[in-house]
């Protein structure tokens, strides 16, 4: 069996949300198929890492170049095409496309995010059977962006959800199975598209890599990690920066704050103030030495979905962490055990300095009352064997 994979990033290195699931559903993929991978990439460092995906069979990949995106579709925002689709595109990615195919035709297409999945519907995809991994469904993110964000960028957050939405509805339609993240997200999807056929296959944590070797941190150090231009998380970095950690400050003026990720905007390096105790560090090799240094993992994100591969590595790293009701709605039963949830900066502020006054054994303690056994990528990713076989066996019984 021959599956082409279909990713907006490439699925390497591992280190932010929407590269880390990719990564493990190639591992996953290639115990029982020939992975073929087409990719976007988005900056010299990614396309240099093609020769580390040992696990795919071939690795092709079409770079992005966003502002000569942009210019070659002025009229994008007056169209009826999303511009998640504008942007994530490449004018090397159709020959690109038409080249792997006819190298090694696949039997099966997973296309991963709405981003990937227009592409199933033209020459030489539109008679394959593919699956779609939407993981998360962007069109609702975009929706509460509507609401919440910037209020210049509104009306394009809102327009954004109106026709991601439409697109989403004729993707799920069309996909012999699509799979998300939670439950939340799966009824969310089968109110946009009725009558597809829709699984949950959730998020795993690699809780061997972040195990904890020493003993807990003895600082008092709160702990946010993620790509530091994506919009819920530089919200959520101003939430902590200007009206939660004041708060921490007035109870332990020792306290530090990392602002731990790479990409952070002009507004979020403007938070780096060593003398408040906040620090941000943009990227880092390895966040796993930052969050072992740390007693308490924080993450206030109102308008994120599905689940947060941050809360997951942080519990599996060893830190109670302190997250948003919406967050805690979507974490698997043995993670929520060592989160706290509040609702509002009052709560959350409060949350994170009852962590921060435990001692290190007491929070060390708290994580361990979270059994992450059942939550390896290994055991979480099972289900996609079941529906892409399946998927290859439907071609079969058309042929």
């Amino acid at each position: 069996m021959r599956v082409l994979f279909l990713t907006h990033r490439l699925p390497y290195a591992p280190n932010r949300g929407d590269r880390i699931r990719a990564f493990f559903l190639l591992e996953s993929l290639a115990r029982i198929a020939a992975v073929d991978v087409l990719s976007l990439v988005h900056d010299d460092d990614e396309a240099g890492r093609v020769n580390e995906l040992k696990n795919a069979a071939s690795v092709r990949v079409a770079r992005v170049h966003r502002a000569r995106t942009l210019a070659r579709n002025p009229t994008a925002l007056f169209s009826s095409r999303p511009l998640t689709h504008v942007l994530l595109d490449s004018p090397d990615l159709g020959p690109l496309l038409h080249e792997t195919v006819a190298a090694h035709p696949p039997h099966v297409v997973l296309a991963y995010c709405s981003g990937m999945a227009r592409l199933v519907f033209d020459t030489p995809l539109d008679r394959i059977p593919f699956v779609l991994d939407m993981v998360d469904v962007d069109s609702a993110k975009w929706q509460a962006l509507g609401r919440s964000g910037s209020v210049a960028l509104r009306p394009v957050y809102r327009r954004e959800a109106r026709v991601l939405r439409r697109f989403e509805a004729r993707a799920a339609a069309a996909a012999f199975a699509t799979t998300v993240v939670t439950d939340r997200e799966a009824e969310t999807l089968r109110a946009i598209a009725p009558g597809a056929s829709i699984s949950v296959v959730g998020n795993g944590v690699d809780v061997a890599s972040l195990a904890p070797s020493g003993p807990p941190s003895g600082e008092r150090t709160v702990v946010f990690c993620g790509v530091m231009n994506y919009p819920p998380n530089v919200e959520a970095a101003r939430l902590l920066s200007r009206a939660i950690w004041p708060g921490v400050r007035r109870t332990f003026p020792d306290a530090t704050l990392m602002l731990v990720g790479s990409s952070p905007t002009k507004e979020v390096q403007a938070m780096h103030a060593p003398a408040q105790g906040i620090v941000v560090t943009g990227a880092v090799p390895d966040v796993r030495p930052y969050l072992w240094r740390a007693a308490v993992a924080a993450a206030p994100l109102f308008t994120a979905r599905g689940i947060q591969n941050k809360v997951l590595e942080a519990v599996a790293a060893g830190l109670p962490t302190v997250v948003t009701p919406n967050l805690m709605e979507s974490l698997p039963p043995p993670v929520a055990r060592a989160c706290v949830s509040a609702p509002d900066v009052q709560g959350l502020t409060d949350a994170i300095v009852s962590l921060l006054a435990k001692t290190p054994e007491e929070r060390r303690a708290m994580t361990m009352q979270a059994d992450l056994s059942a939550l390896t990528w290994e055991r979480q990713l099972e289900p996609f064997a079941t529906i892409i076989e399946a998927a290859a066996a439907s071609r079969r019984s058309q042929l």
